[in-house]
């Protein structure tokens, strides 16, 4: 069976590459490279009938494992966007979550904005194709356990950590990472590189070079064999007559046309309405940001105001949030490091943090002044978006 498997940018301007491929000849029918999502019309002829898969940034994704209760029933596992509020930095009302494979009590899951799966599949919607997979480009990736995959793409670097963990980005800050993780274990890190890309001057790395194949070979047949797909629930593909849908898409587009051109009087009236709407929200967005600076924007202001206020106010025995915030002042001016959200667990005393950085050093240099200081501070998982660097940190005294 031939399929079509495109892997689209992080931002509709960016490069997509394209593949056709032969599962039964195992061989690649086609290849190419478009400049951008504007393009992927020029696809619609190789598309034919073929399926089509579509991966896209794991710099976009937050690829976690949440724990869930014994026998945990549908309405536990609707509960897990607000089990992930707090490590998230946006309103959990605009990101996606997208259920992966379940093993005993752990459940798989990938957060995405909304705004990038609109922006994707509207792109490949008007170019008059037909998705039915959409996964993380990560995923696509071989897996071996106790080993990482590596492969590039372009200038783009893509690495699967494990099972349910990527790192994808531009490769001059992803190969410092993986080092920087490297230095940090006590056995070498085994990497299996499907790219030119020498790894031998990384310190305390393995690597294990494969033969080169093309990288869109690799994603392409490992995306076809993987499971997991982000079109689910909202987004779930409807099957379609693609015959019969060419055949009426005038009709309904003259018919579409028609309807907004009834409705072009109301629209004024509500495009009013929507203005002074706004200019509320603008108020009450500046009246909360000069109260908490570099906060995200809350959906219920009141509520979100009322929360932080108490977590300002908690202290565990003789240590409160305040007096860390406090102590860790100098470490956050000095390094320039900026928190995107705060929790406070009083009865640890452990400060948890959502922290960006404009680089990788700075969020290293914040961690030496804030250990310097007599915290204890832990990594978690780190990424980079719109050059800047993204890191959980959580800091006990």
């Amino acid at each position: 069976m031939e399929s079509l498997v495109i892997r689209l940018g992080s931002q509709l301007g960016d490069p997509v590459h394209w593949l056709v491929w032969s599962g039964q000849e195992q061989e690649i029918i086609a290849s190419g490279m478009l400049d951008d999502a504007t393009q992927l019309s020029t696809l619609a002829q190789r598309a034919g009938n073929r399926p089509i898969t579509a991966l896209v940034p794991g710099c976009d994704f937050y690829l976690k494992w949440v724990t869930l209760p014994a026998k945990a029933s549908r309405k536990a596992i609707s509960a897990i966007p607000y089990m992930l509020e707090e490590e998230l930095s946006t309103d959990i009302n605009e990101q996606f979550f997208a259920l992966g494979q379940r093993q005993g009590q752990l459940q798989a899951v990938a957060v995405v904005s909304k705004q990038k799966m609109f922006d994707w599949l509207q792109a490949i919607n008007q170019a008059g194709l037909f998705c039915d997979k959409l996964i993380p480009d990560v995923l696509a990736l071989p897996h071996t356990p106790d080993t990482w995959s590596m492969l590039t793409l372009g200038d783009q670097v893509i690495v699967r950590q494990d099972q349910w963990q990527g790192l994808q980005g531009d490769i001059s800050w992803v190969l410092p990472a993986v080092e920087h993780f490297a230095k940090q274990q006590t056995t070498p890190l085994q990497i299996t590189n499907f790219s030119e890309v020498g790894l031998t001057n990384l310190a305390n790395v393995n690597a294990q070079s494969q033969p080169l194949e093309m990288p869109m070979q690799v994603l392409a047949t490992g995306a076809l064999n993987t499971t997991f797909n982000l079109l689910q629930g909202d987004y779930k593909p409807k099957k379609q007559n693609k015959q019969n849908w060419h055949q009426w898409r005038l009709a309904a587009a003259l018919a579409a046309i028609a309807f907004i051109a009834s409705l072009v009087d109301k629209s004024i009236e509500l495009n009013r309405l929507n203005t002074e709407k706004e200019q509320i929200r603008v108020q009450i967005q500046g009246e909360y940001q000069r109260a908490f600076p570099g906060s995200p924007m809350a959906r219920l202001v009141r509520k979100q105001m009322e929360k932080r206020i108490a977590q300002l106010e908690s202290g565990g025995g003789s240590t409160s949030m305040l007096m860390v915030l406090s102590q860790l002042s100098d470490a956050f001016e000095s390094s320039k490091v900026k928190p995107q959200s705060l929790r406070f667990d009083s009865a640890r005393a452990e400060l948890r943090m959502q922290a960006v950085a404009s680089n990788f050093e700075a969020l290293e240099q914040f961690k030496r002044l804030a250990k310097d200081k007599g915290f204890e501070v832990e990594q978690g998982a780190i990424n980079n978006k719109d050059n800047q660097v993204i890191g959980a940190l959580s800091i006990r005294s």
